[in-house]
């Protein structure tokens, strides 16, 4: 019997509503949703627009995050006694959060990781990978370790890609717009003009822009990249959509929204020249936000984000929305 505490009540997700064909696909209930929305009150900040987040930090517990988004429907028919295989970074939030819910459901975990500049935050993550996967490698760098990842995908393995970025995972993040056009249509926040968040393996803000695109919303996805142009750049966000698209189209017959090329931007000042180091900029930044809503931000991902966010809203007329995609309570 699963336990109350971790697995929240089923729901319809508004993904099912709109493509009832996708229920085919299984999933299962990892996230509470929806996650909520705030107006961001930053004290005597001047900005020219309005600041407000979307609270990803809190889809599930005990660990939240985007993540847990995707691995709805890659976990979705997985057994007790099953074993996954993921690769990321040393102190990778993909990689704790995977494992989580893999044992959670009664499976068994393994990852291979590559090394990379660390931050306080990654390194407390990394302290939890180790404590709760079965079987952990470490490789000198991403192609290094995703050779190392590939070459031990044998029979009975799960295999999930960096970051959960898949097709299948990747409409987690199509319903994640689709769950905030529906929080606009009620009136929980207006209409943003931008929605920045970070780019790592791309998944989180392709998902958005078709999802968008999906709600006829003409709102812009801004990702701030924390990592090499060819991982996080925008011609990897704009393949996976058309990526996603297509699965879309050919699980549900239908003819699936185009996005704009135009409603997809890159910002690629907050990097700070390697993954996982940690941005000097956002040490201003970051404490406002925990101040106004007590959400804590990682140098690798999300403080970045911020970064980038503050600055658009201070300089930017109409509403930006920073989406949180780490659960501060994952170190």
């Amino acid at each position: 019997m699963r336990d109350s505490a971790i697995f929240p009540q089923v729901s319809t997700l508004p993904l099912l509503t709109r493509f009832p064909a996708l229920a085919r696909f299984p999933r299962v209930e990892l996230g509470d949703f929806p996650t909520p929305v705030q107006h961001l009150d930053l004290g005597d900040e001047p900005l020219a627009g309005e600041l407000w987040i979307k609270r990803d930090d809190l889809t599930a517990s005990p660990l939240g995050g985007n993540k847990v988004r995707a691995l709805e429907f890659l976990l979705g028919d997985l057994k007790a006694g099953d074993t996954v295989l993921t690769a990321g970074g040393e102190g990778s939030t993909h990689i704790l959060t995977t494992a989580t819910y893999v044992r959670a459901l009664g499976g068994i975990m393994h990852a291979v990781r590559w090394k990379h500049e660390m931050n306080p935050s990654a390194l407390a993550t990394e302290a939890r990978v180790r404590d709760i996967t079965a079987k952990v490698r470490t490789m000198r760098g991403p192609l290094t370790g995703l050779l190392r990842a590939h070459a031990s995908r044998g029979s009975g393995i799960r295999w999930i890609p960096p970051g959960g970025t898949s097709p299948l995972g990747m409409l987690g993040h199509v319903n994640a717009a689709l769950e905030l056009a529906e929080q606009i249509a009620r009136g929980e926040m207006p209409a943003p003009a931008r929605i920045v968040l970070p780019v790592g393996s791309g998944g989180t803000a392709a998902g958005l822009a078709l999802g968008l695109a999906i709600a006829g919303l003409d709102i812009k996805v801004v990702g701030a990249r924390v990592a090499p142009r060819i991982s996080a750049g925008r011609a990897r966000v704009l393949w996976l959509v058309d990526r996603e698209r297509s699965f879309i189209a050919r699980a549900t017959g239908e003819r699936i929204a185009k996005v704009d090329p135009s409603r997809v931007e890159i910002i690629h000042s907050v990097y700070a020249g390697a993954y996982g180091r940690a941005l000097p900029s956002a040490q201003a930044t970051t404490p406002l936000l925990e101040r106004s809503t007590g959400a804590r931000l990682d140098g690798t991902y999300s403080a970045k984000a911020f970064a980038a966010a503050h600055e658009l809203a201070a300089g930017a007329r109409g509403i930006t929305l920073f989406w949180l995609t780490f659960d501060g309570r994952s170190p």
